[in-house]
């Protein structure tokens, strides 16, 4: 049985239009870049865009880049063998093994040092690689799904990101809007940021129209999250209670 995929909240212009290229890039099964503000929901888009593809009953695999350390990177992507290094005491795979037949999510690859960046290069042209402390070359038959807040243009020009990977992953790439672009969402995305509070029974509150006309005008340079930590904080110092802008 197929598992739906996970939905995006809204009906904006701005949020179709980018749920339109999540549909269309799904069947085509090639690296894929999302682009997009911290807290517009990359890694949402990137498990709907496995979800609707052939790979669908296959893992899922992500790992956040700018979360290991550099010199743990290469070990975390392409797994190592008994001995490679000092600690590594048992042979172990890496996220691509781990993905093998699936899809491969590389959150904030604009923080991926140039020398790794090489190497997942090496990944999408030939479809290779070796553990670390291996020389034996393993096929990876995985979907490499890439997405950044960063301004990888710019990275290129100076000299931090390799425009060769970039083109490769940057053919059709989904731009997942800020929630200033889709400020149309904003009662869609608290009724169901308060329906997850209720569900997992941490309580609830309202908001009345004037609250609701305060947080559209509201900059949310933390996007969703950032409104999703809003209505969190409001539902522990007013329990149940009606929001308004003094609230606010």
């Amino acid at each position: 049985m197929k598992t739906q995929a996970p939905t995006i909240i809204g009906e904006s212009a701005a949020l179709a239009h980018a749920l339109d290229h999540i549909s269309k890039l799904a069947a085509i099964d090639r690296p894929t870049l999302i682009i997009g503000e911290r807290g517009t929901g990359k890694e949402l888009a990137a498990e709907r865009l496995h979800f609707l593809s052939p790979r669908w009953d296959q893992t899922f695999t992500k790992i956040n880049c700018s979360a290991v350390t550099e010199t743990l990177l290469e070990s975390e992507l392409f797994g190592h063998e008994k001995g490679a290094f000092t600690g590594a005491i048992n042979s172990r795979p890496g996220r691509f093994e781990l993905a093998e037949g699936g899809t491969l999510f590389l959150d904030e690859i604009g923080d991926m040092p140039l020398n790794m960046q090489v190497k997942i290069l090496r990944v999408l042209q030939e479809h290779t690689f070796e553990r670390v402390g291996s020389n034996k070359t393993l096929k990876a038959n995985v979907r490499v799904i890439a997405a950044t807040h960063k301004n990888l243009e710019k990275m290129i020009e100076d000299g931090s990101f390799r425009e060769d990977l970039y083109y490769r992953l940057n053919v059709f790439p989904i731009d997942m809007p800020s929630l200033r672009e889709r400020v149309e969402d904003l009662p869609l995305l608290l009724n169901e940021l308060i329906s997850r509070l209720e569900n997992e029974k941490r309580g609830s509150i309202r908001f009345n129209s004037a609250a609701i006309m305060s947080l559209c005008r509201h900059e949310w340079h933390g996007n969703v999250r950032e409104l999703a930590n809003l209505v969190e904080r409001l539902a522990i110092l007013h329990p149940y209670g009606v929001i308004g802008v003094n609230e606010l």
